[in-house]
């Protein structure tokens, strides 16, 4: 990998002007500087080899040797940070661009659509963010091909049906996150005996394809959070991409779940913050708090709340951390219960969670 200042950047993508758009932008940059194109993935792998650029980035479609493929030899035969370009236009390509991230891109990129000049600036101003933040990508953190591990399917019986929620896990992730989470949530029990809430920073039209996709490897169910629904146990909720998700409670003095589209915190919406205050609040010595890998501080202050409340705190460790800014500022501005490897997360999480009573409401 280069060892300049400037970070060197591979671009792949089959098509010859979104080489050129792409190149552009980057070039654009003073932090960056493209050291050769690709067309597709053979073409990409061939110049890994040869200009050995500090962080590639990728086309999820490509005809021949696609994104996923391409990406599944370069984690495997030259691991190193690569930013996924998505079109994203598709079902099919949303779920392919949540494929990479599970094994191992550091984040992705939404490609411009309709008249470019509309968009260009904010996808330039996102993917040379992306390149920034892939800058600090933890390789070692990521083992090679790294794969969730899928369960086999749970028949989700009478003794693990849902009822409204005397506890809650609380988790927050962002870069990194979707192959975190895809390690996380199906290694949690169908008897959990909790609700869990996560917040993933992911753009709208991304999270309801995750909770699709992480309700296939689990063994409790997964889906996008909806507004005003009751908040059961041994079911999972992802928050909305672009909007906030906090606890409320109805008339009825049953806690609910309620979206908003309020400014952002930290810059980012859905915010983990937003959820941790209102977790604190409702649910105090009946919930678990977990931070894992993401750039920037949100959820640190949330967990610090939690904690005051009487929440036990878990906070991803470094070594498997993709990007180690939101545990490192968890744990500086909350501290923890449980400092842990991303394979101990779920163990700490039912563990903490059995020495925490369930809050009775209604």
């Amino acid at each position: 990998m280069s060892s300049s200042a400037v970070t060197t950047v591979l671009v792949v993508d089959d098509s010859a002007f979104m080489r050129r758009l792409i190149t552009q932008i980057v070039d654009a940059s003073p932090d960056f500087r493209v050291v050769g194109t690709a067309r597709n993935g053979h073409e990409a792998l061939r110049q890994i080899h040869a200009l050995d650029p500090g962080i590639v980035t990728l086309d999820v479609e490509m005809p021949e040797l696609d994104g996923m493929q391409t990406l599944g030899y370069i984690m495997s035969e030259t691991p190193r940070p690569v930013v996924m370009l998505s079109a994203a236009g598709t079902e099919g390509g949303v779920d392919l661009t949540l494929r990479c991230l599970e094994l191992g891109a550091v984040d992705f990129v939404k490609k411009p659509s309709g008249p470019i000049s509309l968009d260009l600036d904010t996808v330039s101003e996102t993917l040379i963010g992306a390149l920034r933040v892939a800058t600090q990508m933890n390789i070692g953190g990521v083992p090679v091909l790294a794969r969730p591990r899928y369960v086999a399917p749970v028949p989700r019986s009478a003794s693990t049906v849902a009822t409204g929620a005397t506890r809650v896990v609380a988790i927050a992730s962002s870069t990194g996150g979707p192959r975190a989470l895809a390690e996380v949530i199906p290694n949690l029990p169908a008897d959990i005996d909790a609700a869990v809430l996560v917040v993933q920073h992911m753009p709208p039209g991304f999270t309801r394809s995750l909770a699709a996709r992480l309700d296939l490897m689990s063994r409790l169910r997964v889906t996008e959070a909806e507004e005003g629904e009751r908040i059961q146990s041994n079911h999972v909720y992802l928050a909305p991409g672009g909007m906030h998700m906090r606890i409320s409670v109805s008339t009825d003095g049953l806690p609910r779940l309620t979206l908003d589209t309020t400014p952002t915190i930290w810059g980012v919406r859905p915010s983990a913050d937003r959820l941790f205050n209102t977790v604190a609040q409702y649910y105090g010595r009946s919930a678990v708090g977990v931070v894992l890998t993401g750039m920037g501080r949100d959820g640190a202050d949330g967990l610090l709340a939690m904690r005051h409340a009487g929440a036990k705190a878990i906070v991803q460790d470094k070594a498997t951390s993709t990007i180690y800014g939101m545990p490192a500022a968890a744990l500086q501005r909350a501290g923890a219960e449980r400092v842990c490897a991303l394979s101990a997360v779920a163990p700490a999480v039912v563990e903490l969670l059995a020495g925490q009573r369930g809050r009775v409401f209604g």
